[in-house]
């Protein structure tokens, strides 16, 4: 007994407010599609990132067989083109887009 009153053993704090069924459902069922909403989401930027990656992969398997193809043909005493053209710089032309953009920076201003 503290100051008069005698006191009840059982739960401490608030007690929960009497929500309606019918809202609390509602709520349940929102919340669900919302969740719902948000996998789909995450589903298709997974996709997405899969696709793109299986894309990389496939364009480094086509570099990878064609650095084969060179070394096979190395072996066999031949310089693809590609290589020779790579080694006399030919596939180097001056940067003459740079120029052109400058250029058309300065009309558009």
């Amino acid at each position: 007994m503290v100051g008069g009153k005698v006191k009840k053993p059982g739960k401490r704090g608030r007690k929960p407010a009497k929500i309606d069924l019918k809202a609390k459902l509602e709520r349940s069922r929102q919340s669900a599609r919302e969740c719902r909403a948000r996998k789909k989401l995450r589903y298709q930027y997974l996709e997405e990132l899969v696709s793109s990656k299986e894309r990389a992969i496939c364009a480094l398997r086509e570099e990878l067989e064609m650095y084969k193809q060179w070394c096979t043909a190395m072996d066999q005493g031949k310089i693809p083109s590609e290589i020779k053209a790579l080694l006399t710089g030919d596939d180097q032309k001056p940067p003459q887009s740079s120029s052109t953009k400058t250029s058309k920076n300065s009309n558009q201003s």
